[in-house]
């Protein structure tokens, strides 16, 4: 960023800069696929984890069959039963099945997410690519300024900066965890997803999938709320009425108060989800 010749002015171009970075920054993590993150190594360490808990996973599938049998049969005559029999054969060879192919079933779960992400942000019309810059007519202001009148305006500029720092780092790692949430589901999903095998258990493989899902549409509801930001934020009214530092004040307050909005609805998207989905 070049030097504006101002203190106060690169101060806020560069707190406006940071924030429209961040901004670019949950946009590219949000639209980028697990399997390309670092080139694709963790999404192997990954997958090499998820297959060496395979087996373990058929071993509690068998207990969990088992653990299923005693609790719906009231006696082991009725296993003779063709029919409770065939019923029970499937139950296992579905869950058996479920565990295999567990990595498929969750990676296309994240397909669906994913493309309903990609779609919205196709059909955005680039306004989160759009960065917030500092008005001309605040900068104005700012170099007509004397040298005792920079002074609380060098506080409230160093203020908004720091406060502006904070909110794109609490943003971004929100972001990160969504990412680490998905890695984590992927690993260890065929354990809960073993438990399919039991009729008494299988709610746990269901609601396991359910936060998996709420884990994926997550990044649709963030994706939603930073293109309702941009188009709120993209002609922000301003007030150049009164002494510098209140221009800026107000100026910095009312990007602030967007950015905490922003900041919030990114962090409630995972009860969002649930409160719109039920998961």
């Amino acid at each position: 960023m070049q030097s504006s010749g101002n203190w106060i002015i690169d101060i806020l171009n560069y707190t406006l800069n940071f924030w429209s970075e961040a901004m670019q920054t949950i946009w590219t993590l949000l639209t980028t696929s697990p399997q390309n993150i670092r080139g694709g190594a963790v999404w192997s360490s990954i997958a090499n984890i998820q297959g060496g808990l395979k087996a373990i996973a058929y071993a509690l599938l068998v207990l969990f069959f088992i653990v299923g049998v005693v609790k719906t049969t009231t006696n082991f005559s009725e296993i003779k039963r063709p029919e409770v029999a065939l019923k029970l054969f499937i139950r296992f060879a579905i869950a058996k099945a479920v565990v295999g192919y567990s990595m498929d079933i969750l990676t296309g779960i994240f397909k669906i997410g994913h493309g309903i992400l990609n779609n919205i942000s196709a059909h955005a019309g680039g306004v989160l690519t759009t960065g917030i810059t500092l008005p001309d007519a605040i900068a104005q202001k700012i170099n007509q300024c004397s040298f005792l009148d920079s002074i609380p305006l060098w506080i409230v500029a160093l203020i908004g900066a720091l406060l502006v720092t904070v909110l794109s780092f609490v943003m971004i790692l929100t972001v990160y965890s969504r990412i680490f949430k998905i890695f984590m589901y992927t690993a260890v999903a065929p354990i809960p997803l073993a438990s399919f095998a039991g009729e008494g258990t299988s709610q746990v493989g269901r609601q396991f999938l359910k936060s998996y899902a709420g884990v994926c549409l997550q990044g649709v509801v963030i994706i939603l709320a930073c293109i309702v930001y941009s188009v709120l934020t993209e002609n922000p009214p301003i007030n150049t009425n009164g002494d510098v530092t209140t221009v800026v004040w107000a100026f910095l307050f009312q990007l602030i108060f967007n950015f905490l909005v922003l900041v919030g609805a990114v962090k409630m998207s995972d009860r969002v989800v649930k409160e719109m989905i039920g998961f």
